[in-house]
């Protein structure tokens, strides 16, 4: 079925998102493991990508576990360290795509003011043409009504869309809901995929033709 939208999730797809690798380059893997068994500090993320105030939400995180509270502050003041670097090829994906004129969303677990600095920090971030957040919809993915939301604001078949996340159980609901679907493993699967689907060709794709055997 032809594509109409293209839909990217951006942590771990666009912007690598690993805050243990950053936490473990600054207080070390031992103290990491010791915090993270202690504090649920994805779990305190998860309500900021729900519209939680960033920084208020860290900051009583901080206050409610002492032991750790320098550490846990790093989440907002070493974010973007947290949130890097941008996967290159997958950036050239996006502009490939929204230079042939094909609609390119994007559909994200990600809190209000942390999207917001993200966009001045990574300006491809503000060239889709349109950013489906969840902080701002007070909503995440994997629940259903975050697709949801997405369908009636698209207007579309969802039949049409291909989605691209890194997220098993995010690809999972929208396959559901009838969604074409990739697994985001490497820009190169992506790429593949995309030029698979006739969308872009290899060189816009930015793969090199195999040669043809005799």
């Amino acid at each position: 079925m032809t594509i109409s939208t293209v839909i990217f999730d951006i942590g771990n797809v666009l912007i690598e998102w690993q805050p243990e690798r950053h936490y473990d380059a600054v207080i070390g893997e031992d103290r990491r493991k010791e915090m993270f068994a202690a504090v649920d500090l994805h779990g305190i993320n998860d309500a900021v990508d729900r519209g939680a105030p960033f920084r208020a939400t860290i900051e009583k995180a901080s206050r409610d576990n002492p032991a750790f509270g320098p550490e846990i502050k790093m989440w907002y003041f070493d974010w973007i360290n947290m949130a890097s670097p941008k996967i290159d090829h997958s950036v050239a994906l996006l502009r490939a795509l929204r230079a042939k004129g094909i609609r390119v969303v994007a559909l994200t677990n990600f809190g209000i003011e942390s999207f917001e600095f993200a966009e001045t920090q990574y300006p491809f971030l503000t060239e889709f043409d349109k950013t489906y957040v969840s902080g701002r919809m007070g909503c995440v993915k994997p629940h259903s009504l975050i697709y949801e939301m997405l369908e009636a604001g698209e207007q579309g078949d969802p039949k049409q869309f291909l989605f691209t996340d890194d997220r098993v159980e995010n690809i999972d609901t929208a396959a559901r809901r009838g969604w074409q679907t990739h697994l985001f493993s490497s820009p190169q699967g992506w790429a593949e995929r995309l030029v698979a689907e006739q969308l872009l060709t290899l060189q816009e794709a930015g793969l090199t033709a195999q040669p043809k055997a005799n």
